[in-house]
């Protein structure tokens, strides 16, 4: 049942990205592209999602101790503003600014099949295994 309801979710959450025009890097970039040619409808995109979600969350969401399916819904600490968070948010801009593909929409667009997705997320899985198996290894302590 978690899988199956996990698969629905990302379907919806894929077609609502392919549906308003999130997955189309034009459009991202035209909404990144502050000082130039501006887009603002990917503004009202997010606006409109977070109208939807807002009042669910509070109502639904927030005051639950067990999801849906009966699992524990876990507590997320506040995250803690360290060099690695500030980086890592600066990197992920400015890689979403060149490009204007986010992870999320990446993932819808494989099915197209263009060579610039799968370039892009060919790269974002290198850079993640790159991290988790250099950056991260060697940051930890040895025990000799």
């Amino acid at each position: 049942m978690n899988l199956l309801t996990s698969l629905l979710a990302g379907l919806l959450f894929g077609m609502g990205l392919a549906i308003s025009g999130m997955v189309d890097p034009a459009r991202v970039t035209g909404f990144l592209d502050l000082a130039g040619n501006w887009d603002p409808s990917l503004g009202f995109v997010m606006g409109g999602a977070l109208l939807v979600f807002t009042p669910g969350y509070l109502l639904l969401v927030k005051p639950r101790r067990l999801s849906l399916l009966g699992n524990p819904i876990a507590v997320v600490p506040k995250p803690v503003l360290d060099r690695r968070l500030i980086g890592g948010s600066a990197l992920f801009g400015i890689g979403w600014g060149l490009v204007g593909i986010c992870p999320g929409p990446a993932l819808s667009l494989i099915s197209s099949g263009q060579p610039m997705i799968l370039l892009f997320i060919a790269a974002m899985v290198a850079g993640i295994l790159l991290v988790d198996k250099v950056w991260v290894r060697a940051s930890q302590p040895r025990i000799a």
